[in-house]
């Protein structure tokens, strides 16, 4: 059987709401954000957490970058997605799947472009102990 990428994506933020249960709370990650833990585990030295981010209309993330690769799903509204170069690495609707990878060289925000707030279930797989982002400056875009 062929699956396609968001077919996998989809399927391992279910199966991590499954393997990690459980409900806790989070901080949020930028100006109007807010996120909830759903669950999360730690197996052989890293964390994998499944957090609900919700982006009020007009708000972002920040601009940031994660020390472990990222994997969601889109509840709700359309994410414009943003990389160093101020240029759009991608728009994703309700039902798309979007992949971050790991590293400081990709810099990156979230932007919540309509008028709707913006939902998202996200998989964090981390190194154990690791903040869900690190916060990086502006790199020169005429936004934030």
């Amino acid at each position: 059987m062929r699956h396609t990428l968001g077919t996998v994506i989809t399927g391992a933020v279910t199966a991590a709401t499954v393997l990690v249960g459980g409900t806790a709370q989070a901080t949020p990650q930028g100006p109007g954000v807010t996120a909830r833990v759903i669950g999360q585990t730690t197996v052989n030295g890293t964390d994998y957490t499944l957090r609900e981010i919700t982006i009020p209309p007009g708000q972002t993330t920040g601009w940031h970058y994660h020390d472990g690769p990222l994997y969601g799903v889109v509840k709700q509204g359309t994410l414009s997605h943003f990389d160093s170069s101020c240029a759009s690495d991608g728009v994703y609707r309700t039902g798309n799947t979007i992949q971050e990878p790991a590293g400081a060289v990709y810099v990156h925000i979230g932007r919540n472009l309509g008028d709707t707030p913006l939902v998202l279930n996200v998989l964090y797989v981390l190194p154990h102990g690791a903040p869900f982002s690190q916060d990086a400056p502006n790199p020169g875009c005429p936004f934030e």
